[in-house]
């Protein structure tokens, strides 16, 4: 018996449904299984550890790690550990991205100023509880890789820009928060000059072996400092590649 062309063509179409339906079907469930992951992040990591500030948390919750890691690494979006991206720069652990997060005290309103977009997930979680966040990023391929996601997910509240980040970015200062995701070996001037009246900044500032997570509070011109937590960063360099 002879199968007509008709009912070939319908078998096609059918076979073609039913992949669309199950590939559409894993995505869905993986999406699930991302979102599963992140509440147990935020329940075990941040929660379980102190981190109590509800903005912070619910970013947390929203904004999708794992289309900030490198493809190979996918697996391991949602543990805690810091985790390799280009350029021999990193991904911070999620711990550390919502301790220096809440360590600002941030306001919806306020303007935030990041040293180092990296992958873009810290300027993700900014922008989820400000209104403006500006970052500078010295390697090109990190920072236009980083502008062409925060694109693709609808983020129209950070500002990027490829530059020297020790030198901040003077022409939208001041800023109301600072957050530096690099280590220098000491606070950089222009950042200090660069904060409001009130504003708030946290870097980890130190050498290779010792560094510590340092909040800086500006109250009239004057800057209290204290150290908060010791950490390991990668090092800020200058456009030379020196460290600073």
């Amino acid at each position: 018996m002879k199968t007509g062309k008709k009912e070939l063509s319908h078998s096609k179409v059918v076979f073609t449904l039913a992949l669309l339906f199950f590939s559409f079907s894993a995505c869905v469930g993986q999406e699930g299984n991302f979102s599963g992951l992140r509440e147990q992040m935020v329940k075990t990591q941040l929660e379980a550890r102190g981190i109590e500030d509800e903005q912070v948390l619910k970013a947390f919750r929203k904004v999708e790690r794992h289309k900030f890691v490198l493809p190979r690494y996918i697996s391991m979006a949602y543990q805690d550990s810091p985790l390799p991206i280009d350029e021999g720069q990193t991904i911070s652990q999620p711990y550390i991205v919502a301790y220096m997060t809440e360590a600002l005290n941030l306001e919806q309103d306020d303007k935030v100023l990041e040293i180092g977009t990296g992958s873009g997930y810290q300027a993700a979680i900014l922008a989820e509880i400000v209104d403006s966040v500006y970052t500078i990023e010295i390697f090109e391929n990190l920072g236009n890789k980083a502008k062409s996601l925060f694109d693709e997910l609808g983020y129209t509240n950070i500002y990027t820009k490829i530059g020297d980040g020790y030198k901040g970015w003077p022409e939208h200062a001041p800023f109301d928060a600072i957050i530096v995701t690099c280590a220098p070996t000491d606070v950089p001037e222009p950042l200090k000059n660069q904060l409001a009246e009130g504003g708030r900044m946290v870097i980890p500032v130190g050498g290779d072996a010792v560094q510590q997570l340092v909040l800086l509070i500006k109250n009239r011109d004057k800057l209290k400092q204290k150290s908060i937590l010791p950490v390991r960063f990668v090092p800020m360099l200058d456009t030379d590649g020196k460290k600073r």
